[in-house]
């Protein structure tokens, strides 16, 4: 239903489903993804690596994977990649990369404003959702322990428990300086649980973000909705997500797609699960206004 109110406000009419606009690249030597690895049963800990790596999957680019990169990231973050002479980091550069010099649309067949939905869902995703998940998983306490504390295992034991406090106060900073710590727990649980409606609603009955097939937002979606619903942690964004339908069958089905090899196991059923009702008419003012 809602693909049918953006073709509408894009000035056409539905179509069962539209041919892939995708162009694939020529042979060319295999681009060298810079990632952390797998985790927290998830195939990648980090949503921007997956994010990525999905991306390199849709646009039919052969790639491999390099776990031992972070030392060198030109930003001090994952991911990045190597592609012959260029080294570009930031999922977002990366992506603007690959469609540059591959001839590529990631977001072939959307018209201007669903490119610009895409946009802004993207940008929901990346600067308000990831950091409310974020926060659950660095710091609480319980889920640090289980978590992200043993990315640095191979510390030196007598320095280990210092330095591990030392790594959530620069977290809690960066969180505190970014805003979402400013908020008590319940408070970032209910801005998280907010956007997570939202993209409940948006997703509707659709099997991708956009429509009848994937496109570039699709990567991050996954990438982070995974890391919210995976079991390994407890958090409120994590009941919240599993209380939409849509959300989880999406999950467990893009899983399957881009990650057949990894042992995901389907989304746990909340008793309470349920599927958000789509009012078709506000969306169509609205993008037609």
């Amino acid at each position: 239903m809602l693909s049918a109110a953006w073709q509408y406000a894009c000035g056409r009419q539905p179509r069962p489903q539209e041919q892939a606009m995708i162009k694939r690249s020529p042979t060319h030597s295999p681009i060298t993804l810079y990632g952390f690895g797998p985790g927290f049963g998830l195939p990648e800990v980090s949503p921007y690596v997956m994010k990525t790596e999905i991306q390199l999957k849709l646009a039919g680019l052969a790639y491999v994977k390099d776990l031992s990169g972070f030392d060198a990231a030109p930003k001090g973050k994952l991911p990045y990649i190597r592609d012959a002479e260029a080294v570009v980091a930031d999922s977002t550069f990366i992506r603007a990369h690959l469609e540059r010099r591959y001839d590529l649309d990631l977001d072939a067949g959307l018209c201007t404003t669903e490119r610009s939905i895409a946009w802004m869902v993207e940008r929901m995703l990346e600067d308000h959702l990831a950091w409310t998940s974020g926060y659950f998983r660095w710091l609480v306490p319980e889920n640090f322990a289980k978590g992200p504390a043993h990315f640095f295992d191979d510390a030196p034991e007598e320095i280990r428990p210092h330095l591990l406090v030392q790594v959530q106060e620069e977290v809690r900073g960066t969180y505190y300086a970014q805003g979402v710590a400013r908020h008590t727990p319940a408070e970032i649980a209910e801005l998280g649980a907010r956007s997570l409606k939202s993209l409940a609603m948006l997703l509707g009955d659709k099997p991708y973000v956009m429509g009848e097939r994937p496109s570039s937002v699709d990567a991050i979606t996954l990438g982070i909705l995974a890391g919210i619903l995976a079991p390994f942690f407890d958090t409120p964004l994590r009941r919240a997500a599993e209380g939409f339908d849509n959300l989880r069958d999406y999950v467990d089905r893009l899983m399957a797609q881009f990650y057949p090899e990894h042992a995901w196991a389907p989304v746990a059923r909340p008793a309470a699960a349920r599927r958000p009702h789509f009012a078709i008419t506000p969306l169509v003012r609205v993008l037609s206004a």
